[in-house]
């Protein structure tokens, strides 16, 4: 794949110098798009339930998806290894969809976001260089960060506006929230647009695993949510039969109801407060790090993040950690929420330091 590497590292300025920005933008996609059928081909990416694991590699993602008792579906993942041609880094997202259109909007956004974020990660390389005064480790490091913040809020932008476009799909009453982080060597980069989380286990002085929540689930009830939705026209209240659930409405209607502030797609209350802004954080891995949990509400509606850790650390088989997770919520729902409908759930675990080579797996298997 090192062709492919080269043509990319080169494509900002070639194309800069030789036809102007437009040209840089298209064959920067061009390039993107290339790298995801090379990946698909050397089984680099999964979309199922399964399991990644590169020869050579520290990572190693499980994945696993269940549908609820609503009708289709509407989550779905996507793990990348090898992002694009590097062969330290990797890509982690999960998607949930909701409304009639849900899992259409899902699956669209699961397919563009990391194409159009190597696309604009490459750009943002290509426009900016590491100061030579920058000595410090810490200071290249927050640089490297600025760059993948700066390429996360433009696709999410870019994103949501090219989904508006989409004539096959109606996103108007529809949506997804997008939870995905990038790991870059020791440097993870997580983006959150919705109500997903991501928790990592860590280990104390003592030896216990104890865990740390590395996003904010964007709930209409947080304060500061709250206020830009109020701000802008929109409501936020919960209905009689759900107390606690808090949901964003229309100033004058009884809808759409989202149980969260923050989604791609949702057209009918983008101008009342809804937004599909990501929140970008990072974290850089240390020996005490073991892994990080990215999963749907679904999950975190009855487990608790110290229950996550314990579950997942507990799995005596790494490749069956996410489809454990997702079937200890499967019961938390039967016995928390008798007579609720369980949601979709859905988990990917990625585990950050490689297992002796005796136990370690083919590079993709699959379930079902």
């Amino acid at each position: 794949m090192g062709h492919l590497s080269s043509m990319f590292n080169g494509l900002a300025r070639s194309f800069s110098l030789k036809r102007g920005r437009h040209s840089e933008n298209h064959g920067g996609r061009e390039a993107a798009e290339a790298m995801v059928k090379d990946a698909k081909k050397n089984d680099l990416i999964l979309r199922s339930s399964g399991t990644v694991n590169a020869n050579g590699s520290n990572n190693f993602a499980s994945v696993f998806t269940k549908r609820g008792q609503k009708g289709v579906n509407q989550d779905c993942c996507i793990v990348w290894e090898e992002f694009g041609c590097q062969e330290d880094m990797m890509f982690c997202g999960i998607f949930d969809g909701h409304g009639p259109w849900g899992h259409f909007v899902a699956k669209t956004v699961r397919e563009s976001m990391p194409p159009s974020l190597l696309c604009n990660w490459q750009e943002t390389l290509s426009q900016t260089s590491l100061d030579p005064d920058l000595d410090l480790e810490s200071d290249k490091k927050h640089h490297r960060f600025n760059i993948w913040k700066h390429s996360y809020l433009k696709t999410c932008a870019a994103i949501d506006q090219e989904l508006e476009q989409q004539r096959k799909i109606d996103s108007f009453y529809s949506g997804t929230t997008a939870l995905s982080i990038v790991r870059q060597g020791e440097l993870i980069v997580i983006a959150n647009v919705g109500d997903s989380r991501a928790v990592m286990a860590t280990t104390l002085d003592d030896g216990s695993l104890v865990p740390v929540q590395l996003t904010v689930d964007f709930k209409p009830n947080l304060p500061q949510e709250a206020e830009r939705i109020i701000q802008c026209k929109g409501r936020v209240f919960c209905l009689r039969d759900e107390p606690g659930v808090h949901r964003v409405w229309l100033p004058d209607e009884e809808s759409p109801g989202l149980a969260m502030s923050r989604a791609f797609g949702d057209y009918c209350v983008k101008d009342f407060g809804l937004i599909s802004v990501p929140e970008v954080t990072h974290r850089n891995i240390t020996s005490r790090d073991q892994f990080v949990v990215l999963a749907t509400d679904g999950v975190w509606d009855v487990i608790s993040n110290q229950e996550a850790v314990e579950i997942v650390s507990s799995a005596t088989d790494r490749s069956k950690s996410a489809k454990r997770l997702v079937e200890c919520a499967v019961h938390a729902w039967k016995r928390k929420r008798k007579g609720i409908a369980m949601d979709d759930i859905s988990a990917i675990c990625l585990f950050f330091h490689s297992l002796p080579l005796s136990q370690q797996v083919h590079p993709i298997s699959t379930s079902k």
